[in-house]
């Protein structure tokens, strides 16, 4: 970032010096890398979370709407893969459940990379859509929602501790709804927590040993999210919070119309390129709520 810094400045007083308004253009790309490298790199100094560092898994489900809520599904996930391509991080579907006529019901999937988690980890909660639905041959108004879970991979020293005896496996098929994004010919596994009610399911992996071992780390990290949630809101209840900031709060609306813009309604941050958004431009909204959230925290 210093040799950055310094190639950009001596640039800028080269071309001053000079009189030479070719290194302008040459200048600008300099200061935007520079800006661009400085932002990233002071919100990753956010970053201090136990697993900001992990992997995320993620959970998209519709919500009211029917179809249109699949359909809306079916772009936030486009929109996250974009996102992942963009940073460089993989990206893999685990299991998917198709809508009964378009787009997706569920989809859960996985971003490998470093610092997946802490980045990715400001998008739980409810998404909202407003457009004009193009399921409506009247061409009304919509308004979508799709909530958004969000855990970090856990590693295997990670303190979660289960219970065999307390888990119910069932094995099933992975044709069906979302058959065409898996593989048809292989079983797929569905893991139930009894004590918690708690569900995953894998149906991605070649084998069922496989898509077992995938399920159980899923499963590991809803409990150490569930864990977190019951611990936040003791604390709530110990400081007499009544701010809802758990799972299932609406953080982001979507407008396609009658105007363009995307809202966080936590940071206030905004911006009218919806397409952008849309193609993986989530930046910056992750980096607003890395600093709302540091300085949330700091506050307490």
């Amino acid at each position: 970032m210093q040799d950055l810094y310094e190639d950009a400045w001596t640039l800028i007083e080269l071309g001053i010096e000079e009189q030479d308004a070719s290194v302008v253009g040459e200048a600008e790309d300099f200061t935007r890398h520079f800006i661009d490298g400085y932002d990233n790199l002071r919100t990753a100094t956010l970053l201090s979370g136990e697993y900001d560092g992990s992997n995320a898994i993620v959970t998209l489900h519709s919500g009211a709407g029917g179809t249109e809520s699949c359909d809306w599904v079916a772009m936030l996930l486009r929109m996250y893969s974009k996102w992942a391509e963009k940073r460089g991080y993989t990206f893999e579907i685990l299991d998917i459940l198709d809508g009964e006529e378009a787009g997706i019901k569920s989809v859960t999937f996985q971003i490998n990379g470093e610092n997946a988690f802490g980045y990715v980890r400001s998008e739980k909660g409810v998404h909202r859509l407003v457009r004009i639905s193009p399921f409506d041959s009247s061409g009304r108004r919509h308004t979508s929602f799709a909530s958004c879970d969000v855990m970090p991979e856990l590693d295997d020293n990670a303190d979660i501790d289960i219970n065999p005896e307390e888990l119910r496996v069932d094995t099933y098929r992975s044709g069906g709804a979302g058959g065409q994004h898996v593989n048809k010919t292989e079983s797929a596994i569905r893991i139930t927590h009894l004590p918690t009610g708690v569900v995953v399911q894998c149906q991605n992996e070649r084998s069922q040993f496989q898509n077992r071992d995938r399920a159980m780390k899923m499963l590991k990290a809803k409990l150490y999210a569930l864990r977190q949630e019951e611990q936040l809101s003791k604390l709530q209840g110990i400081r007499g919070e009544v701010k809802d900031i758990a799972w299932g709060s609406q953080i982001r609306s979507y407008v396609f119309h009658p105007y363009n813009m995307v809202k966080d309604h936590r940071t206030n941050a905004e911006t009218g390129n919806v397409q952008q958004v849309m193609d993986g431009g989530l930046d910056i909204f992750i980096n607003a709520f890395l600093v709302w959230d540091h300085q949330r925290q700091n506050s307490q």
